[in-house]
């Protein structure tokens, strides 16, 4: 069975783009500053509308995480257990993100945005950095 993944639209191509080539990218606001993972037409703080992308470092700290022994759908059965990671990043925003198969993780540890392909789409994950 196919993994139903989110389909890149306008405001979320960039990311996309950039995880096919290794980047993390992420919306920031060239008036207040403010950094958005969630791509907006317009800045969630000042409401402006001149947003720029940027790449981020890919650094950041476990908040939370939690293994998954239930799969939500079908799709993902083969794949349980599994463990999701809620990643504080340096430049101020939080990815959810599965972590590398095999990987462990706990609060406050280090770890590195990587990506990997699953099922022809490049999906960022964390991981832990050498």
């Amino acid at each position: 069975m196919t993994k139903s993944f989110a389909q890149a639209t306008a405001e979320t191509r960039p990311f996309w783009e950039g995880c096919v080539i290794g980047e993390l990218r992420y919306q920031a606001c060239a008036q207040c500053g403010q950094v958005q993972l969630i791509p907006h037409s317009t800045c969630a703080n000042c409401f402006g509308k001149e947003l720029i992308w940027k790449r981020a470092s890919g650094r950041g700290r476990v908040l939370s995480h939690t293994t998954v022994h239930r799969a939500p759908t079908r799709a993902w059965q083969e794949k349980v257990p599994y463990v999701i990671a809620l990643v504080a990043l340096d430049e101020g925003f939080r990815l959810m993100v599965n972590v590398k198969d095999g990987t462990q993780v706990s609060i406050d540890q280090v770890v590195q945005i990587g990506f990997t392909e699953v099922g022809g789409q490049a999906m960022p994950q964390a991981e832990v950095p050498c």
